[in-house]
C-alpha cells in the first residue's frame, strides 16, 4: 500500500507538470495539443515519480498517443532528462521537440510518434526482447480512447496475450474526447473495459486522476497475462475552461488565458 507521504509527492510532481504543459504551450506562441497532455498528467506522474526503475534504459515507457507529448515532455524536464534550454525550443523552427515525439534517448524520448495506433506494437516488440532474453524489466504504453478505433491497436493486443506477455501494462486515456468530437458510445469507458478484458488482457478500470488507485492498478498483476489500465480522466484536467472543453485538443494560449490557468493550478 502506498503511503501517504509518497502520494503528496507523486502530486506535487503531477502539479509541477501541468505548470510545465501550460508554459511550454504559452510560450511557443503557436496552437499546441493541450486538453489530451493535461488528462494524463496524473498517470505519468505515478510512473515517473513513483514505478518506473530508469526509465529509458530499464523501464520503458512508449506515448502512442503523440498528441500528449506535452505531458510527457514536462515529466522528462521534472525528471531532468529535458533542460530548460530543451524546453524553450518546443514547436519553434528546426526544433527537436515539436508537437508529436521524436525518438532521442538523451532525452528520454523512446518512440517517434505522428500516426496513432503504433506505439503499442513497438512495445509489444520489446516486450517479447525482454522475454526472450529474460530481462526483467518493464514496458509502459499509453494509449487515447479515440486512437483505439485503429485496427493496428488490436492486433497487437491479440498478440500480448497470445505471447503472455505480463511485462506489458497499457493505460487507455478515456477523456472522451478526439480530434473531430466525442468518442462514440461503442468507445465509451465501459465499453473500453470490456473490449481488453474480451482480448484476454488482465483489465483494470480507474479513475485516471486517483494517484492511490493508479498505484494499486499497476501493483495488481496477473501471471501471463498483459495488463491494460483503463483509466477515466477529463481533457484539460485542472484548468476551469478547458475541463471536457474539445476546443482546447489543440489551441493556442494568450497571455490573458495563460494567466487565468495558472491561477486555476
Amino acid at each position: 500500500m502506498i503511503e501517504s507521504a509518497d502520494i503528496k509527492k507523486i502530486h506535487k510532481f503531477a502539479q509541477k507538470m501541468r505548470r510545465t504543459s501550460l508554459r511550454m504551450a504559452f510560450e511557443c506562441g503557436e496552437p499546441a495539443h493541450i486538453g489530451g497532455g493535461l488528462s494524463m498528467i496524473e498517470i505519468l506522474a505515478t510512473l515517473y515519480g513513483h514505478v518506473m526503475k530508469n526509465p529509458g534504459w530499464d523501464d520503458r515507457f512508449i506515448l502512442s498517443k503523440g498528441h500528449g507529448v506535452l505531458g510527457l515532455y514536462s515529466a522528462l524536464y521534472e525528471k531532468g532528462y529535458m533542460s530548460e534550454d530543451d524546453v524553450a525550443t518546443f514547436q519553434t523552427n528546426g526544433s527537436k521537440f515539436i508537437a508529436h515525439p521524436i525518438m532521442n534517448r538523451r532525452a528520454g524520448i523512446e518512440s517517434s510518434n505522428g500516426s496513432l495506433g503504433q506505439g503499442l506494437s513497438m512495445a509489444v516488440g520489446i516486450s517479447l526482447a525482454y522475454k526472450k532474453r529474460k530481462n526483467p524489466n518493464h514496458v509502459y504504453v499509453i494509449l487515447g480512447d479515440g486512437e483505439c478505433y485503429e485496427g493496428s491497436v488490436w492486433e497487437a493486443a491479440i498478440t500480448a496475450a497470445e505471447q503472455k506477455l505480463d511485462n506489458l501494462t497499457i493505460f487507455v486515456d478515456c477523456n472522451g474526447h478526439q480530434n473531430d468530437g466525442a468518442v462514440s458510445l461503442q468507445m465509451e469507458f465501459e465499453k473500453m473495459v470490456s473490449k481488453w478484458a474480451g482480448f484476454g488482457w488482465h483489465t483494470l478500470p480507474c479513475d485516471g486522476h486517483k494517484i492511490p488507485e493508479l498505484v494499486k492498478n499497476l501493483e495488481d498483476d496477473v501471471l501471463g497475462m498483459p495488463k491494460a489500465i483503463i483509466a477515466k480522466t477529463i481533457k484539460g484536467r485542472g484548468v476551469s475552461f478547458m475541463e471536457n472543453n474539445n476546443d482546447w485538443h489543440h489551441n493556442r494560449l494568450s497571455k490573458k488565458l495563460y494567466e487565468e490557468a495558472i491561477r486555476d493550478l
